[in-house]
């Protein structure tokens, strides 16, 4: 996947802020110590967010707005801010701010700075003071739900934004963009971000977002990389120079120097093809990384799809038992109304009476009397008439009774299977995320690796441009490895030759020029 980036996504509080607005603005109350330690809470993902901002707002009732807009005004950048924005304005990557926050700070920011939008909430003001509540869309709302909307306006794509956060509250912004960063973040952010930024400092996560377009660019153009690489030196060249160190100490004597020279290009070479090893690597975990996570997105929406049928399914049954319970309830009630619920009850209770005649030893008197009753009953069973259209009625919705319960059995055996294959997807979107994780990790390593190697080769620069400053010469020949082709060798090969000439010449008492004297003692030729 090629990051084209267009759209880089800030947190405000903590990372294009020195601090926590809300925190500060609790101050002017006297609430920062409550204020702060909902703000912890928030932070660490211990609470969620809507109670967190409702809570966190609702001590903050009373306080005079022109005293909060006064400490916008005072509230500190952090450090490479106003850099950052610049370089990425300056290269036609729009900028928003999506934080929880408050407008009443966030458009002062976006003043200072030229930030092209901000999404944010607001406080609910009367009479000059807060009331104690506020709005926004980022009061119920996720930052991915804010950021969605904005690329579908912007009519870009999520892979195409880098965003950086530091709280639990930007996990789902930095976890869906392209690419997501960590700015001395909470530990649940850093776990799921594809790189983490330790310093306090926005300058390093520009170097980050450059990097990402340098090496993206690198990927899908692969004609260019010796362009990328003269330009990846260019850039650790200034540093080099700019960067304080300890002066590097120079041989006594000029071969001394050169020999210094040689052992530094062959030590630059190797660190070079070092951190290209751990880019490359850094580079196939990451396209790992992306497959897995493609192939967990389709089989969360298979799981997705069944769990959808399912449910649709488990409607279908609900109103199977619906119409089933429905006919069994006009049955009993047409019995009813029929005469044939009394019929069966008088016949019921003849029963109970013979029963007891039968099996009971009675006096005479109530043995007449229990007889004198069976007989009054039967005389109204045989006054009772069932009626038959009502007879029919019941029997056409036993039909449909039994119709509606064959439905329910049968929708039921099928949302089961579509549940256990919901089931089985879900399982395998778990086994995947496991491998996407743990590629994930290899990626960050690999990252960091090459980091380490690039400070080196900074390092190392460094002292070959102390190096080529002695020897007169301002810029250090082009490093290759091995595997890139003869072309410095043929150079040298040449140059050599050209110097085994002067050198004849000189001889022969011909002039020789400082330059050519150079090319001599390079190849310690006379």
């Amino acid at each position: 996947m090629v990051l084209l980036i267009k759209l880089v996504v800030f947190d405000l509080d903590n990372v294009i802020i020195d601090g926590e607005a809300i925190d500060e603005i609790g101050k002017l109350a006297n609430v920062e110590e409550d204020i702060a330690e909902i703000t912890e809470k928030a932070m660490q993902g211990e609470i969620d967010f809507e109670t967190s901002i409702k809570d966190r707002v609702q001590l903050l009732e009373g306080t005079s707005i022109e005293d909060i807009e006064n400490l916008a005004d005072e509230l500190p950048l952090m450090p490479g801010a106003c850099k950052t924005i610049k370089c990425l304005k300056d290269k036609d990557i729009d900028v928003a701010i999506i934080s929880g926050s408050f407008d009443v700070v966030a458009e002062k920011v976006q003043e200072k700075l030229g930030v092209d939008t901000v999404y944010t909430n607001s406080f609910t003001v009367e009479d000059g003071k807060l009331t104690g509540e506020v709005t926004g869309p980022l009061v119920s709302g996720s930052k991915l739900d804010v950021l969605k909307d904005h690329v579908e306006e912007a009519g870009i794509a999520l892979e195409d934004v880098v965003a950086v956060g530091d709280g639990a509250n930007d996990i789902s912004m930095i976890e869906s963009a392209g690419c997501g960063i960590a700015f001395n973040a909470k530990d649940s952010v850093k776990e799921i971000a594809d790189v983490v930024v330790e310093e306090k400092d926005l300058c390093k996560v520009l170097c980050e977002i450059l990097n990402q377009l340098t090496t993206d660019e690198a990927e899908s153009e692969p004609v260019e990389d010796e362009k990328v690489e003269e330009a990846a030196e260019e850039e650790a060249t200034e540093e080099a120079e700019e960067a304080p160190k300890e002066e590097f100490v120079l041989a006594d004597t000029m071969e001394g120097v050169r020999k210094q020279k040689d052992e530094k290009e062959a030590e630059i070479a190797k660190v070079a093809d070092e951190r290209e090893e751990f880019n490359k690597e850094a580079r196939e975990q990451r396209k790992i990384r992306d497959e897995l996570n493609a192939s967990l997105k389709e089989n969360l929406n298979k799981a997705i799809e069944f769990r959808n049928e399912r449910n649709e399914i488990n409607k279908q049954v609900e109103e199977a038992k619906k119409a089933r319970n429905e006919a069994n309830a006009k049955i009993k009630n047409l019995e009813w109304n029929s005469g044939k619920r009394n019929k069966i009850k008088i016949e019921n209770e003849i029963k109970k009476i013979d029963k007891i005649i039968e099996t009971r030893v009675l006096d005479i008197k109530k043995e007449n009397q229990l007889v004198k009753n069976a007989n009054d009953l039967r005389k109204q069973l045989m006054e009772i008439h069932e009626d038959e259209a009502a007879k029919g009625e019941a029997e056409e919705l036993k039909k449909v009774s039994e119709e509606e319960h064959g439905k329910v059995i049968e929708l039921s055996e099928k949302a089961q299977a579509a549940h256990e294959e919901m089931l089985k997807y879900f399982r395998k979107t778990d086994d995947i995320r496991t491998a996407a994780d743990e590629a994930h990790k290899n990626f960050i390593e690999a990252r960091r690796n090459a980091s380490e190697k690039h400070e080196e080769f900074k390092a190392i620069l460094s002292d070959i441009h102390v190096i080529n400053k002695k020897l007169g010469s301002n810029k250090p020949k082009r490093r290759k490895s091995d595997n890139k082709g003869s072309s410095g060798a043929n150079k040298n090969r040449e140059e050599k030759q050209r110097a085994e000439e002067i050198f004849e010449k000189f001889k022969q008492g011909g002039k020789v020029s400082t330059e050519e004297i150079l090319l001599l003692q390079k190849y310690n030729i006379g």
